[in-house]
């Protein structure tokens, strides 16, 4: 797939305030500060179009951004902000199970982790989550660049071996970074293979 336009939409704090209509979405998730805004501004080729914060829990939206006139690229709020308050935690929890969970247009949901990281219990309680509701996702693995190659294949096998103990069919993995710009067609090319399935065209 080739990005061709790509604009914001509307920010919604109600799952209601979602764009209405039948345009499917595809959206982008993970904890605060997993490099969300830069794979999302990678996608579409726009430096600017997500806003890239070094303050974790910028994102307290559901951003809706309208790509190539016909699919929403959706940035969710990130999860697991340990400064936020307790009530600003819950009201992050609602709006993303609301919308994970109830919202009919979502296709897909990439589901962002740091791969420098060893696997994180609120990633994993996450990923077993949308497991449970049906949800269809992907792993995302950002930030490959900061990690050498056999230090970067052994973090994926063991974040597998990991998800291994409780799944018996693992979900699908993207290796990404987005100042090299890896990983960018095979998630746009899965992009175009799922909207054409799900519309037909």
């Amino acid at each position: 797939m080739i990005v061709k336009s790509a604009e914001f939409v509307c920010s919604s704090s109600k799952i209601w305030q979602c764009p209405k209509g039948d345009i499917p979405e595809f959206a982008f998730i993970g904890r605060s500060n997993v490099g969300k805004s830069s794979l999302i501004n990678m996608l579409c080729g726009i430096g600017g179009l997500a806003k890239v914060s070094s303050t974790p829990g910028k994102t307290q939206l559901i951003n809706h951004f309208i790509v190539n006139k016909s699919w929403y690229l959706v940035d969710l709020p990130g999860y697991g902000y340990a400064k936020a308050s307790k009530s600003v935690r819950r009201g992050f929890s609602k709006l993303i199970s609301d919308y994970t969970e109830k919202h009919e247009n979502l296709c897909f949901l990439f589901i962002l982790v740091d791969v420098r990281h060893e696997p994180q219990r609120i990633d994993l309680e996450f990923i077993d989550a949308m497991g449970d509701a049906g949800v269809p996702f992907a792993v995302v693995f950002t930030k490959a660049d900061k990690l050498s190659a056999s230090a970067l294949e052994r973090n994926v096998e063991f974040y597998k071996a990991k998800l291994s103990e409780s799944w018996s069919e693992l979900p699908l993995f993207f290796v990404t970074s987005s100042e090299k710009r890896r990983g960018c067609d095979e998630i746009l090319d899965f992009i175009d293979k799922t909207f054409c399935e799900v519309t037909g065209r």
